[in-house]
């Protein structure tokens, strides 16, 4: 392990509105779908607005327009759990979309006092990360923060120990440092997905301060953040593969895993491998055999955009 996170200060701001963040959701769901799309006649006529209509979506999802209405203008106080499974089914949501709609209709009173409590990575894992040996593994907690990390993810990702407890997390790495543009050879990939996980975290925690100041800080900074946040697509943390240019290495390609921590589901175990025998194999081999030499080479080879 590199070593473990001080504590970060929490910053101060304001919550998200759950409501306009329920309302923009279900707008930006039911503009994706046509007519077409969901088996509904279109007669060709002009819409002023795409995909969906409200009357529409209702007749779908079997409820009055009124009341789907009401729901999209971010009243989703008494709505049943029927309700939106079948809204979610009309909007042909994804688990974790209908999940997402779940949170923002139905907020869960505890989850507030849970967003202040500063999150620890249990002495177990910890000795877990250290004793991987040849496979870059970090945890992840709320918002994206990196908890806790071995030496494999140092050499693959860059010095994290070097930074600010703050800056040790994804977002910010993402948009606002240019060596990770390099990194991730599809960047916009990755930056899309680390907006997804945001959003997840949104519908979970509105009143999370630090989420909000994030979001804040990021929309002011980063034109690419502020296209992507509008679009209020979620995503779960899952598996898949990774595109790397290594600035010691060159080229890798890592398939990850996402494994969520039983007694706390906010912090995700990912680790990434490379196919045995591959030439990302025999990359990984070297890293590792560099060791911290390879964090330092990494971080002096990786010259920031002017």
């Amino acid at each position: 392990m590199d070593e473990r996170p001080e504590p970060v200060q929490e910053p101060s701001g304001g919550a998200l509105d759950r409501r306009a963040e329920l309302s923009e959701f279900l707008r930006t769901r039911r503009a994706r779908l046509k007519p077409e799309d969901v088996g509904l006649p279109d007669f060709g006529r002009h819409r002023r607005v795409p995909g969906l209509r409200r009357e529409e979506l209702a007749q779908l999802a079997g409820v009055s327009v009124a009341y789907y209405t009401r729901l999209e203008q971010g009243n989703g106080r008494n709505v049943s759990a029927e309700v939106l499974d079948a809204i979610s089914r009309a909007l042909r949501l994804t688990d974790a979309e209908h999940a997402h709609l779940t949170h923002l209709a139905k907020p869960k009173q505890h989850k507030k006092k849970q967003t202040g409590r500063a999150q620890q990575v249990r002495g177990a894992l910890l000795q877990l990360l250290d004793s991987i040996e040849g496979v870059p593994a970090y945890i992840s907690g709320r918002r994206s923060d990196i908890l806790a990390w071995n030496r494999m993810a140092a050499a693959v990702f860059g010095d994290w120990s070097a930074l600010p407890p703050q800056d040790r997390n994804w977002a910010r790495m993402v948009f606002l440092r240019p060596e990770y543009r390099d990194l991730f050879v599809e960047w916009e990939s990755k930056a899309t997905d680390i907006v997804s996980y945001l959003r997840m975290d949104a519908g979970c925690h509105p009143d999370d301060p630090r989420l909000s100041a994030l979001v804040g800080e990021l929309s002011v900074k980063s034109e690419v953040f502020r296209r992507l946040w509008a679009t209020h697509d979620v995503k779960e943390k899952g598996y898949g593969v990774k595109h790397f240019r290594h600035p010691l290495v060159g080229d890798l390609s890592l398939s990850f895993e996402s494994f969520r921590l039983s007694d706390d589901s906010e912090q995700v175990l990912i680790t990434y491998h490379a196919e045995p025998g591959s030439p990302s194999a025999e990359a990984l081999r070297l890293l590792a055999s560099w060791g911290t030499d390879a964090t330092r080479a990494g971080k002096d080879s990786t010259a920031p955009r002017t």
